[in-house]
């Protein structure tokens, strides 16, 4: 057994992690899957626990038939689902494409992209990953694969269904062209939460990726100050002195230390910090590499162990637009009670795609990474789950670790379409994970 959690390093438990090399061994895994059942496992970057599986099987698909090839023409890439969003960009960024959505992390697997439907700094413009899928390969609890496409509605079940439908082993999907591997970014600071909220109504249509980070110590007219930063990818002409205008070899630069204190992130360092980024971004127009701009974590390996033993949540909600007022509420409260949270970011999200469990909804959404061990944040957690149902919006089930499941139909209110077609596709419920039993998915 392996002790296993999600990125936020909370509530390990025990499995057997097993790692298939070919789809045909992972179907003899599937057929052979003990009572606890078996999910897929990509690089692990899911927060909380849809990746774990107490008592059953783990399977790390990143060794299941490494591939991906690119139609130079349409710009469509077929991947298997073990593949790196990493490893794509590395070979994609010099032939002039781009992945269509990207995350915080460049590190997750195509099936992980599609089991959580992520979404990134474009999707008021580009929605989330599911709309760019042309076709999805899903081998399901019969021990067959099939090919699904928009037209199916059990493609819409697996795109955002956490991998209970069965496992993605491979997608194809659109890619974006670009001129450069550099995008030229526009910083802008807010001076509190509403300016913040104006601005980014006001201008996020004319760029293609926005984003705000937002300073959650600060209170009185200041509170929900930000930083604005809105970018494009960067055309051949404006970086005339660059080299090879698609070179692209991002790696992390530093290690976190194999432990950390806990505490380190506490209101005295991340006042601090908050104080240094916020006089730091000055109104200014530059040009930036990919990775800093859309993966700025990613220099440091490791980070997450840099909130201690205990680890941290993380906490993202949706609020569907006119709901700005409970938006408002969650950061007023947060500021009120100085609960501490290292680079709080805060977009504004288009259309959704017809995935039944995916997140995105038109609206606004704020992630939070926070302390586990911080007193009272069960609390006052629970709280803001009451104000987000209320308000018509929704967590994201890729970073929950700790929703109540009597929240969940009332967040997702296709929840049931989406159970029918999951029974039809895996009736014996082979396919499980901690998330689902904790939330009766």
């Amino acid at each position: 057994m392996t002790f296993l959690t999600g990125w936020g390093r909370t509530a390990p438990t025990p499995a057997t992690l097993v790692a298939p090399r070919t789809v045909a061994e992972l179907a003899a895994l599937v057929a052979g899957s003990p009572p606890r059942g078996l999910i897929a496992r990509g690089l692990g970057r899911a927060y909380g626990d849809a990746a774990q599986n107490a008592g059953g099987l783990v399977a790390d698909l990143t060794r299941l038939e490494p591939r991906w090839s690119l139609d130079p023409a349409t710009g469509v890439v077929t991947a298997s689902g073990g593949t790196s969003l990493h490893d794509l960009m590395t070979g994609l960024v010099p032939k002039g494409w781009f992945v269509p959505v990207t995350p915080g992390t460049r590190h997750v697997t195509v099936g992980g992209a599609v089991a959580a439907d992520v979404h990134g700094k474009n999707h008021h413009l580009d929605s989330s990953f599911g709309a760019h899928l042309r076709s999805l390969t899903l081998l399901t609890a019969d021990g067959t694969t099939r090919v699904l496409t928009p037209s199916d509605e059990a493609f819409w079940a697996t795109v955002g269904g956490m991998g209970l439908t069965g496992v993605v082993v491979e997608a194809s999907f659109g890619c974006v062209p670009i001129e450069t591997s550099r995008v030229a970014v526009e910083v802008t600071r807010t001076r509190d939460l509403d300016h913040t909220l104006e601005v980014m109504a006001a201008t996020d249509d004319g760029h293609r990726y926005t984003v705000a980070w937002v300073d959650l110590l600060t209170r009185g007219a200041r509170m929900g100050r930000g930083v604005l930063t809105r970018g494009d990818h960067a055309r051949r002409d404006e970086i005339p002195h660059a080299g090879d205008p698609l070179a692209f070899a991002p790696a992390a630069r530093v290690a976190a230390p194999p432990w950390a204190p806990d505490g380190l992130l506490n209101q005295v360092t991340v006042r601090a910090f908050n104080q240094a980024w916020y006089a730091k971004a000055r109104e200014r127009r530059v040009i930036q590499d990919i990775a800093p701009f859309f993966h700025p974590l990613d220099f440091m390996e490791g980070w997450n162990r840099m909130y201690g033993s205990r680890g941290f949540v993380q906490y993202q909600f949706a609020v569907p637009f006119g709901a700005e007022g409970t938006l408002r509420r969650v950061v007023s409260r947060l500021s009120a009670e100085g609960v501490v949270s290292f680079v709080p970011v805060l977009k504004r999200f288009g259309p959704g795609t017809p995935g039944m469990l995916s997140f995105p909804l038109p609206g606004w959404t704020l992630a939070l990474d926070i302390p586990a061990g911080l007193p009272g944040l069960a609390r006052l957690l629970r709280v803001f789950d009451t104000w987000v149902a209320e308000a018509g919006g929704r967590l994201y089930l890729a970073k929950d670790a700790r929703m109540r499941a009597e929240l969940l139909p009332v967040m997702y209110p296709r929840l049931a379409e989406w159970a029918r077609i999951r029974r039809r596709l895996d009736p014996e419920g082979v396919f499980r994970s901690d998330l689902a039993r904790r939330l009766g998915l």
